[in-house]
């Protein structure tokens, strides 16, 4: 007998459902306004464009480590923006995206059936799809110290969230870090929404009052995607512990996963450059502070969403319920179940949308 599919490990493409609800937002007669995927629209900043083409005429392969520059600018933007303290090179892994890392982790760890992977209730479907291409088991959680650390090996935190925006203290983050080193698990956070805080200010496990000043047991993750409008460029990086990242970067030399030569130049001007992140901020905090006032004068509860790209938002109806409502006014949102199963009564919203397609969801909502 043939081995089974891989694919028949993994649940369901959940976009897929999708697919009339945006046939349907479709037919507006002003056409859709696709609030569903946090996909970035706006333009890839102008000092990033150039450093790209700059570095066009690439004709050899990358490295996998990435040049000493990148490495550089990785361990420089640790230190300025997130307070983490000490950092080599050789706490510093490139990745192409931040979804592939996510998804091939475990994998890459060498976990396997009888390993257990944990990560939020509600949560980004990939950490996981991640636990089951590597054949271990998913494990959900409320609180990740309540967890059963027997077979333990990856615990997944994610601060901002997707998709509801909510961001873990420093303390919440210390006592974490501190429970997974008691009892040997390895602590991946996810911090890709870490620099669009608005209501609270995102701390990450690379800080010293979080870990100690140590990163052993620890990593972090972090893109380029939203904070730089880098989706198409897939640039991403984990830093943390190096005896782990330096296995991982081992593997990933044999599986060629290299970071394109421009796109690391790209990466190095985005990382030097606090600017640009700046403007894209204030676009999207217009952004939500306009879809907020439409949302809740229409009867929606915002939970949560005080940092992230997304509205977490809720008329206590089923999420099916309200994709169709709104799609029936050209607005496509992302329906809550997609993020488990305790997100059934909720809707995300996300913020990236150009401000001319924001107006017309605005003016929708308010008729």
């Amino acid at each position: 007998m043939p081995p089974a599919p891989v694919s028949d490990r993994l649940p369901v493409f959940p976009w897929d459902r999708l697919e009339p609800y945006k046939t349907a937002a479709a037919a507006h007669a002003d056409g859709i306004v696709d609030l569903s995927v946090g996909t970035p629209v706006d333009p890839v900043p102008e000092l990033i464009q150039r450093a790209l083409a700059q570095a066009s005429d690439s004709p050899g392969y990358p490295t996998v480590w990435g040049t000493a520059a990148l490495r550089d600018a990785i361990t420089g933007w640790c230190e300025r923006r997130l307070g983490a303290r000490g950092l080599e090179h050789t706490n510093v892994l490139p990745v192409v995206g931040s979804k592939e890392l996510v998804a091939w982790l475990p994998t890459q760890l060498g976990l396997g059936p009888g390993d257990r992977v944990a990560y939020p209730r509600l949560a980004y479907p990939t950490y996981e799809v991640g636990a089951r291409l590597a054949g271990a088991d998913p494990v959900v959680y409320d609180s990740p110290t309540e967890l059963d650390p027997d077979g333990l090996r990856l615990l997944w935190l994610n601060s901002p969230s997707n998709p509801t925006g909510r961001v873990l203290g420093q303390d919440e983050l210390a006592r974490t870090v501190a429970w997974a080193r008691e009892h040997g698990v390895l602590l991946a956070s996810d911090e890709c929404y870490l620099e669009l805080g608005w209501e609270a200010d995102p701390v990450s496990v690379l800080h010293p009052d979080v870990c100690g000043g140590s990163y052993e047991g620890v990593l972090a993750l972090h893109s380029l995607s939203k904070r730089s409008n880098l989706a198409g460029y897939r640039a991403a990086f984990m830093v943390g512990d190096a005896a782990v990242l330096g296995e991982l970067l081992q593997i990933r030399k044999h599986g060629g996963m290299m970071t394109p030569a421009p796109v690391q130049a790209a990466t190095i001007a985005a990382l030097g450059d606090d600017t640009h992140v700046t403007e894209q901020r204030e676009r999207y905090a217009a952004r939500r502070t306009a879809l907020r006032g439409a949302l809740a004068a229409q009867g929606f509860r915002i939970e949560h969403s005080e940092a992230s790209l997304y509205l977490w938002a809720t008329r206590d109806e089923p999420c099916w319920d309200t994709v169709g409502d709104l799609s029936k006014r050209g607005i496509l949102v992302a329906p809550g179940d997609f993020y488990g199963v305790a997100g059934e009564r909720f809707v995300r919203v996300a913020l990236t949308a150009t401000d001319e397609r924001i107006d017309a969801a605005v003016r929708r909502l308010s008729a």
